[in-house]
């Protein structure tokens, strides 16, 4: 992010990147896909196609990026490159899905998208009091995430700023009311990801807040200009992580150094997954600078066990972090995105594959990106796996793009020469080259990865609709419509929030589960689902949070493609009860609430 991702920039030297070139141009090429299939075309090739319809349905929204100190003009475009974010939400339980968007500009007005159930959004967040939130002294938006954090049956909204972060309670769905103060919040936090979970498993949502420049870093008052990453590789000078336990009486308890939390990396995206099957939920960072980080959770602390994993192996420029069981084995991936330019940089993103026979504290990964055909994205920012055609595998769709100017004239020469420095060059804004109007990997192609169940992603993203070149930065996917199909919304930095109304072939059909906690915490977050049918089997869970500055509709969605027999679905709460619904009827949603 910031002038970020350059991990590693300093491998990026002109005379070994022509020595790689032909190899990653023929990597490259390999990728590539075929131009747009107009709707039958796609829907027979591929299961489905996108249109994108957000100004058709009432939604007209640009994001608007922050100006920051003026000792950082040079430089500005990567500094304030972040805060065009999405959140799904039914708020007022009305049992349609409505959008919260963040803006960034000073002044600018955050927009809470109501869905009227006819095909068309209204802009509801002045009335509901979520709108005026970037008020000068108190930071702009960088994102936000749902969880009904008092068990009253309606969502409550966090917001993350760089700057002074915001608790809101909602009043059945009437309005929101401010409660950071008796919330216990702090008073100011430079973050990039926050996540809601029941890390003890008590019944009331924790709260997960990752910082990204330190909490004293004021950017529109800087007291020096020494406010950047110490390296482009092991950074540790950027914000501390914050775990917010719910005490139950509308406050909070910060714990996290208590816990075993007490990181300063450069958090860009955070999740949490029962990764081991234990019940618990454990925590992944994926930080800028440096190695991404996994915490294992016991329920009572947490245990550093990124290196011992795999996925702590090597630095990049992590900027996603989300889940899935892409291989329908009932474990989750994870998918890390980083930087990848051609003939300059190949990072490559991650998928981290849990190795086989390894379970418990004894897990460990294999970043299969490359062997699945999901490495090479561009300046990657959000990616969310879900299964696009209802053919019955998860597939991903990653936004990128991140500085988009003059077309003719590129900075990653400039970049390279600040990555080579030490790091007292490094962390000071003074000494990073100006931009003076130049690109930095933009106006980049997104990719929508079918999975073929077999072990492969295939790039459809042009075939299916996807054309879009603005800088994206999060990506959410939700039933806008309710009509059994993943829609796909994306928020862009400095350009319009775009909804991707999905199609998909009536012979694949589809299952959703949607799910309400009695013991468990009402929203039902941490809580997994997991289908059987057709001798297969997936499981999915209820998320606090997940891929960049995004969340997901809480409601869970399966295909299970043509003529499907299915046999079960286990559910398993977070209070560790397990409930099972035999024959389940393909075509429906099954609201469930847990037994008291």
């Amino acid at each position: 992010m910031i002038g970020s991702k350059l991990a590693r920039i300093v491998l990026v030297v002109v005379f070994i990147t022509l020595l790689a070139v032909p190899l990653i141009m023929k990597r490259v090429a390999s990728r590539r896909e075929t131009g747009a299939l107009d709707e039958t075309a796609a829907l027979n090739r591929y299961g489905f196609r996108l249109s994108e319809v957000a100004r058709t349905s009432g939604i007209d929204f640009t994001h608007q990026a922050p100006t920051l100190d003026r000792q950082l003009d040079h430089i500005m475009p990567q500094v304030a490159s972040m805060g065009a974010a999405v959140s799904v939400v039914d708020y007022d339980r009305d049992g349609w899905s409505d959008l919260y968007v963040t803006n960034s500009g000073e002044g600018s007005k955050n927009a809470l998208f109501k869905n009227n159930t006819d095909g068309s959004f209204k802009d509801v967040a002045p009335e509901m009091g979520v709108a005026d939130l970037n008020q000068a002294g108190t930071g702009v938006s960088m994102g936000s995430v749902w969880g009904d954090y008092d068990n009253d049956g309606y969502e409550d909204l966090f917001l993350y700023k760089w700057g002074k972060p915001e608790l809101f309670h909602n009043d059945a769905g009437q309005k929101f009311t401010r409660v950071s103060e008796k919330a216990g919040l702090p008073s100011w936090v430079n973050a990039n990801t926050a996540v809601w979970f029941d890390y003890d498993r008590d019944g009331r949502l924790d709260l997960f807040l990752g910082g990204y420049y330190a909490e004293d870093v004021d950017l529109w008052h800087l007291k020096n200009t020494k406010m950047m990453p110490e390296s482009f590789e092991y950074a540790k000078n950027g914000g501390r992580k914050y775990l917010f336990r719910n005490l139950g009486d509308g406050s909070f308890e910060e714990v996290s150094q208590k816990v075993g939390i007490d990181t300063r990396r450069w958090a860009l995206a955070a999740t949490v997954a029962d990764l081991r099957g234990t019940g618990n939920q454990d925590l992944f960072i994926a930080n800028d600078y440096g190695i991404s980080e996994l915490f294992f959770n016991d329920g009572k602390q947490f245990r550093e066990a990124g290196k011992q994993t795999g996925v702590g192996f090597s630095p990049k420029s992590g900027m996603n972090a989300s889940v899935g069981d892409i291989l329908n084995q009932g474990r989750y991936s994870i998918y890390v995105s980083n930087i990848s330019e051609e003939g300059i940089l190949i990072q490559g993103n991650n998928l981290w594959v849990p190795r086989e026979g390894t379970v418990g504290d004894s897990l460990k990964y294999d970043n299969l990106a490359r062997a699945m055909d999901v490495e090479i994205g561009g300046w990657s920012f959000g990616a969310q796996f879900g299964d696009l055609n209802n053919d019955g595998t998860l597939d991903l769709y990653l936004v990128n793009g991140y500085v988009s100017a003059d077309r003719n004239q590129n900075y990653w020469y400039d970049f390279s020469k600040i990555a080579g420095g030490n790091s007292t060059i490094i962390s000071d804004a003074a000494h990073w080259p100006a931009m003076d109007g130049r690109s930095l990997s933009g106006y980049q192609q997104k990719k929508v990865w079918l999975n073929d169940g077999a072990g492969k992603f295939l790039n459809v993203a042009q075939a299916v609709g996807v054309s879009d070149v603005f800088d994206g930065r999060a990506v959410a996917l939700v039933d806008l419509w309710n009509r059994g199909v993943l829609d796909v919304v994306v928020a862009n930095q400095k350009g319009p929030l775009l909804i991707y109304k999905n199609n998909v072939t009536p012979e694949n059909k589809w299952i959703s589960f949607e799910l309400e906690g009695a013991v468990s915490n009402r929203s039902a977050i941490g809580a997994e689902v997991r289908l059987f049918w057709d001798g297969r089997q997936q499981v999915q869970q209820v998320s606090g949070g997940s891929g960049f500055c995004s969340q997901n509709q809480r409601r869970l969605h399966f295909g299970v493609g043509k003529n499907p027999r299915i046999e079960k679905a286990e559910i398993r709460w977070p209070s560790g009860k397990i409930e099972t619904i035999d024959r389940p009827s393909a075509g429906q949603l099954y609201r469930i609430k847990e037994a008291a």
